[in-house]
């Protein structure tokens, strides 16, 4: 759902998998010289530095991530813009070879960047707990530059601000074998202080005629919504009930209303982030019972599953998913009726 970065990513209806859209290369930037250079030197910070050089090249933060990538090294906008905006600052080994490509590619001298990266943030115990794997928006949703801009637009904040200790998916099918609606719970705990809000992402298939619409928040608020009709994507702000302390901990739940469509064949939700705890559960109607169901697990950004393993639907017409200390990735339910 995810990211969150991203932040929790929960696909509502996939029937088919949508192409990804072609990226056009990155033109060769043309150096453009430290802040020192005919620019003011602003703070004299790592983000200062950073933003001074990447308004003076002209460079979007997209062609910028486009020409890491080309170079090896995966960053997200986000996170791009994160840097630039003093948010967060790099330090895993491979977010530090990004530092080196971007003092190439935007033509500053050798460590004018790195040289001021500070020491690593303090950490809490929760924090160490958390931040063992995040991934970048676009491995958790790759292609969709919708969801991209929209993050940015929101100003989303780092995945690794909220912990997940429990996700709890509820998803109902009709009669009619359609997906109507999801009930979600989330557990979650702060690795930093003054935590206030996240986002969710909730995508319908190409034949839905609408989007999503996200309803009856409780312990919270719904704060701003973006949707994309033409892609069936709505993107959520949700304001907790306070702002957390480094530690605390609370709980959040809410409904979305799926848009009607065809026959749903499955329910699915992307991470960002491991979950300590994570149950799928869906609710087949009595009149609607399938005669197949599985579960399916993918790797971040991969279309093939890695496991699929039948499940068994019992007297409740219900069938779910447990998946303890889940790892950054895909996972859902799939069913047929013939």
């Amino acid at each position: 759902m995810a990211a969150q970065q991203p932040q929790d990513a929960a696909r509502l209806r996939l029937v088919g998998q949508r192409p990804e859209r072609p990226v056009p290369p990155a033109p060769a930037p043309t150096p453009v010289g430290p802040p020192s250079a005919g620019r003011p030197a602003g703070a004299g910070g790592f983000a200062d530095t950073l933003h001074l050089a990447i308004e003076a090249s002209g460079l979007s933060l997209d062609r910028i991530r486009a020409a890491l990538a080309q170079r090896g090294v995966r960053v997200s906008v986000t996170t791009l813009s994160y840097w630039r905006r003093g948010r967060s600052q790099p330090e895993r080994a491979s977010s530090l070879r990004a530092v080196h490509l971007l003092e190439e590619l935007l033509g500053l001298p050798h460590s004018a960047l790195s040289a001021l990266l500070g020491p690593p943030r303090p950490r809490g115990r929760w924090a160490a707990a958390a931040n063992i794997c995040h991934l970048g928006l676009e491995d958790v949703w790759p292609g969709e530059q919708e969801i991209a801009d929209i993050f940015a637009e929101l100003d989303a904040p780092p995945a690794g601000e909220l912990e997940r200790l429990s996700i709890h998916d509820s998803y109902y099918v009709d009669a009619e074998r359609r997906g109507n609606l999801l009930r979600m719970r989330q557990v979650v705990r702060a690795t930093v202080g003054g935590v206030g809000r996240c986002l969710v992402v909730h995508k319908a298939d190409e034949e839905a005629s609408g989007c999503p619409e996200i309803t009856s928040v409780r312990h919270g608020r719904l704060g701003r919504v973006r949707r994309r009709p033409e892609a069936g994507l709505t993107v959520g702000e949700v304001m907790l009930d306070r702002p957390l302390g480094l530690g605390d901990s609370t709980v959040f739940e809410y409904e979305v209303e799926i848009p009607p469509g065809g026959p749903t064949m499955e329910y699915s939700r992307r991470f960002a982030t491991q979950v300590r705890e994570y149950v799928l559960q869906v609710h087949f109607d009595p009149a609607a019972v399938p005669v197949h169901c599985e579960r399916y697990d993918r790797e971040p950004g991969e279309d093939v599953d890695s496991r699929r393993e039948q499940l068994w639907i019992g007297a409740s017409a219900s069938a779910h998913v447990l998946a303890p200390d889940r790892q950054p990735g895909h996972i859902g339910i799939r069913w047929e009726w013939e």
